[in-house]
């Protein structure tokens, strides 16, 4: 399949799964409502007396339903819009600097490169130290704000074709609004949760409470899995798309394949120490993990269906069409850059992309 067709594919089903969430939120809505008519039923027929149908039942229960999903929606979103920066801060990273590291400078004269050729605005980049694992991430709720950070790892481990793959797929995050559009989908989330402990915190009261907490928590949890199964859902295939679009853009599967084959050979060697790495940083953070190049490890059969990431065997059978073999993570020398900012695009360095690359929906690749 090309590239340009995978890029179709993973927008085309984004737009099915983000239907699927907002009939999802419907669904929930009219669960509880249902869950607590049924306590009410039960809890006439057991109670003696007569107790009459509450006039109003359905509007009060649809609207606690979404002052809860909206309501945790909009806290949890306003949290996440603090700014990339800021959120990369709180994962380790710190500010770039090209003057004293060349791998440094090569990855700031990357991301010129990649911005100009893309017409978008460049991001700030970051460095997240200490951590031998590769990985990467970008943040942001809009361009203002936006951050791409990676980790010392990726500056040790990854040639020059191989890093402009891994910041073509991040920038590709920003480019197509998916930084936003993935703290709208956990704020989402945080709602329907909300709507799980609300009915927990009624069912530790006793009578007419408990029942009617009862019957909020069952729907609520399922309301809130379906929700997490969803967001997962989106964000594999926002992966997907990120993946292509790298490809298109660095015009080389060998640069963003390169990387994902890596971390492959880097679990393969050290399964424990690649996830070790990232705990004892920022990056274990839940508003991080889900951002990140490549989760921090996978999961079972069952654990899949949560998972913010395809595994790395379908990632680089997507990227080469084909299964390919891990490859091991060795120091790479990292020859002295002079900063290109400005003319990047014109001088036509090497592996970057052109702007016709861009433009033509129609290129084939290699």
């Amino acid at each position: 399949m090309k590239f340009w067709n995978q890029q179709e594919s993973a927008r085309s089903e984004t737009r099915r799964l983000l239907l699927g969430f907002a009939i999802a939120v419907v669904l929930l809505v009219a669960a509880v409502h249902g869950a607590l008519v049924v306590a009410w039923l039960l809890m006439a027929a057991v109670l003696p007396g007569n107790l009459p149908y509450p006039a109003g039942f359905l509007a009060a229960n649809v609207g606690v339903s979404l002052m809860l999903i909206l309501g945790g929606w909009w806290v949890e979103t306003s949290n996440l819009r603090a700014g990339g920066v800021k959120l990369a801060t709180r994962a380790g990273a710190r500010e770039l600097r090209p003057s004293i590291s060349h791998a440094e400078q090569r990855l700031a004269n990357i991301v010129d490169e990649l911005c100009i050729a893309a017409n978008m605005r460049r991001p700030e980049v970051m460095v997240v130290p200490r951590v031998d694992a590769i990985n990467a991430f970008a943040a942001g709720w809009d361009e203002k704000d936006a951050v791409v950070a990676v980790t010392e790892g990726a500056l040790d481990y990854l040639n020059r074709e191989e890093l402009q793959g891994m910041v073509a797929h991040e920038l590709s995050h920003l480019h197509e609004g998916d930084t936003r559009l993935k703290m709208q989908l956990a704020g989402m989330v945080f709602g329907l949760e909300l709507v799980y402990n609300f009915g927990d915190t009624l069912r530790e009261r006793r009578g007419l409470a408990w029942w009617f907490g009862s019957a909020i928590m069952l729907a609520g949890f399922a309301g809130w899995l379906t929700g997490r199964m969803l967001k997962a859902a989106v964000s594999r295939q926002r992966e997907y798309l990120a993946d292509a679009r790298a490809v298109q853009w660095t015009r080389s599967k060998d640069g963003l394949g390169g990387v994902l084959r890596k971390v492959m050979g880097q679990r393969r060697d050290t399964p424990a120490g690649y996830a070790q790495d990232h705990r004892h940083t920022g990056l274990a953070l839940p508003s991080v993990q889900h951002m990140l190049l490549v989760d921090v490890e996978g999961g079972g059969r069952l654990e899949r269906r949560l998972d913010t990431h395809p595994t790395l065997e379908d990632r680089v059978r997507r990227v080469y069409g084909r299964p390919m073999q891990p490859l091991a993570a060795a120091p790479v020398t990292v020859e002295p850059e002079m900063a290109r900012r400005g003319n990047a695009a014109a001088v036509g360095v090497p592996g970057t992309p052109t702007i016709a690359s861009l433009v033509d929906p129609f290129a084939r690749f290699t």
